[in-house]
């Protein structure tokens, strides 16, 4: 329990934070690296080099001094988190290397007096204790369930198929040939691999892109640019060096962007680009069980080229009368102009969002690019969709979509 004047003191530093935040976190990372070069190991460099990471930590230490006194208003975003930690690795062994160079961070980008450095670990310590908690669960489900496992598990590629021009699909299989935990659909791997040439190890989440219990996980992973940025090594790797027969290590799945399959309500499926991949492991989920919910799957690419998948949902909607597809392009190739492979050319405005969705009394989910994600929330809540039956994921740190 905090003391009433450590809850004050942390409150009153929310204006920095909101000033400072993202300085503040970046010099975190900074030093944290910079002493425990060994966790460079468990987090994304990309994310670090192009800031969505400092970005999203900000967001978090912001929140929680808000809340400081009202823990439980910030929980989804601590299981949220939560999960991402689990499926990299993040042990309660490490709060305390977090603590203590967030604590040299504030003192130095904001000159902190040792007052509010001491609330500030104090508080610190109760938020960590929360976060351990959660995550002890987490990794207790994720061991203990059928086929479950802790850390990585060797799993081999028995299948290697390309769905697109950028977009290629990992069938894995464990190598002990042991059982295989189930998911829900929505939810993501973490992948790691050791590259020839790389001081340190690499971990990527990517989304489980079918249905679960098939004796198979899937994951489609899009050929990501700037390799010289690192954004995109482990999916150029993935592409140019993982064959069929290969090992991947995989962690147990996570994730809390998960079809609520309780819900009786329509379904409403809109991706962007290789956001395309949770939403088919929820399309065939549905599929799969012969649900009787109407589903409408809407997906926006440039064109046919880089659209993956195409032809397995057009064939599923063609053969189930509550199933409707619809794809938007961009800038459609000439052969797709001349074949009207698509539905709609540019890109999703809310006159025609408005004209293939059925009804707001339904259930959204959507995930892609950050900008698409903004629109699309955008235009759901100008339609008038409630917050509860909007949901999307973030590829990477959370940002906001407001």
């Amino acid at each position: 329990m905090l003391q009433t004047k450590t809850i004050e003191i942390v409150k009153s530093t929310v204006p920095l934070l909101q000033e400072k935040g993202v300085e503040i976190t970046t010099r975190f990372y900074e030093i944290m690296f910079g002493e425990n070069p060994e966790l460079l190991n468990i987090f994304n460099h990309t994310n670090q080099k192009k800031g969505r990471q400092p970005q999203a930590l900000a967001n978090a230490v912001y929140a929680a001094a808000m809340y400081i006194d009202q823990l439980e208003v910030i929980v989804p975003v601590v299981k949220q988190i939560g999960h991402k930690h689990r499926s990299l690795g993040v042990k309660a062994e490490h709060y305390p290397i977090v603590g203590k160079c967030l604590l040299q961070a504030i003192k130095e980008v904001a000159d902190a007096p040792q007052e509010v450095l001491d609330a500030w670990a104090e508080a610190y310590g109760v938020i960590a204790d929360v976060f351990i908690q959660v995550e002890a669960e987490m990794y207790k489900e994720a061991e203990e369930q059928a086929g479950g496992w802790s850390d990585f598990r060797p799993f081999t590629i028995v299948k290697k198929e390309t769905e697109s021009d950028v977009i290629t699909s990992f069938y894995l299989q464990p190598v002990d040939d042991g059982e295989l935990s189930t998911f829900l659909p929505g939810q993501y791997v973490s992948v790691q691999v050791n590259i020839d040439g790389e001081q340190y190890t690499h971990i990527r989440q990517y989304s489980l892109s079918d249905a679960s219990e098939k004796g198979y996980y899937r994951i489609s992973v899009k050929r990501e640019k700037s390799i010289a940025t690192q954004n995109g090594i482990v999916s150029n790797y993935l592409h140019d060096h993982k064959q069929e027969g290969d090992t991947l290590l995989l962690s147990a799945p996570a994730g809390d962007f998960v079809l609520n399959r309780e819900s009786e309500l329509p379904v409403v499926l809109i991706s962007g680009g290789v956001g395309i991949t949770p939403m088919m492991s929820m399309f065939n989920t549905l599929a799969g069980e012969k649900s009787s919910r109407d589903i409408t799957f809407i997906h926006a690419a440039l064109n046919s080229n880089v659209h993956a998948m195409k032809g397995h949902v057009e064939r599923v909607a063609k053969e189930n009368d509550h199933v409707r597809a619809y794809t938007c392009y961009s800038e459609p190739t000439e052969q797709d102009k001349e074949n009207k492979s698509y539905d709609k050319e540019g890109f999703i405005d809310l006159e025609w969002l408005q004209s293939v969705v059925p009804s707001i009394e339904a259930e959204f989910y959507f995930c892609g690019p950050v900008s698409f994600m903004k629109h699309v929330k955008a235009m759901l809540k100008e339609m008038g969709v409630t917050d509860e039956r909007i949901h999307f994921e973030f590829f990477g740190p959370a940002a906001s979509l407001d």
